[in-house]
């Protein structure tokens, strides 16, 4: 199915709109049909629900996700790997406000970010199976389990001072270590 030109342009401009905004918070619909000069009904057929509009907002973050954890399928060594990984995942939810709940939530709402999401989880599980297997990584923690922690952590450090995120990063890692 092909987006008319001016069906496009509505999106984007509901979109810019919606960027002035901090992530995570929960923009009024309403306001942003205003803010981007187009009728409610126009921001309610693009973005059905708070959580299809935050996962638009979110779809270039989540393809880095994505692209990180396919590279850390890639990488040779396990624990640099992991490492690296649950680095990557908490600098792009620092990033965007949205991420963790695009993440969080059970379901996608389109096809693309399920599809996507459950390719970054698959490639995680891998990618933490095999730190275990090298005795990298705990064997009873799970890739749920690391995501809640990421979650933590990426609260910590936005409660705490710039520096904080090495230390924060530091202390998680070591307690996941064997």
């Amino acid at each position: 199915m092909t987006i008319r030109a001016d069906a496009l342009r509505s999106r984007e401009r509901i979109l810019a709109a919606a960027r002035d905004h901090p992530r995570g918070g929960d923009v009024r619909l309403n306001d942003l049909a205003r803010e981007a000069g187009v009728g409610v009904g126009t921001v309610y057929r693009h973005f059905p629900t708070q959580q299809a509009l935050t996962e638009a907002l979110s779809m270039g973050t989540l393809a880095r996700m994505l692209a990180a954890a396919r590279a850390a399928l890639s990488e040779p060594e396990a624990s640099v790997a992991f490492t690296g990984l649950v680095t990557e995942a908490l600098e792009l939810q620092l990033s965007d406000g949205g991420l963790q709940a695009v993440l969080m939530s059970p379901d996608g709402e389109s096809a693309e970010v399920r599809e996507t999401k459950q390719e970054i989880y698959a490639a995680f599980s891998a990618v933490l199976q095999r730190a275990q297997a090298e005795k990298a990584v705990r064997p009873e923690v799970n890739v749920i389990d690391i995501q809640h922690l990421i979650c933590g952590l990426e609260h910590s450090v936005r409660l705490g001072d710039e520096g904080s995120r090495d230390l924060y990063t530091a202390v998680i890692l070591a307690g996941l270590r064997c």
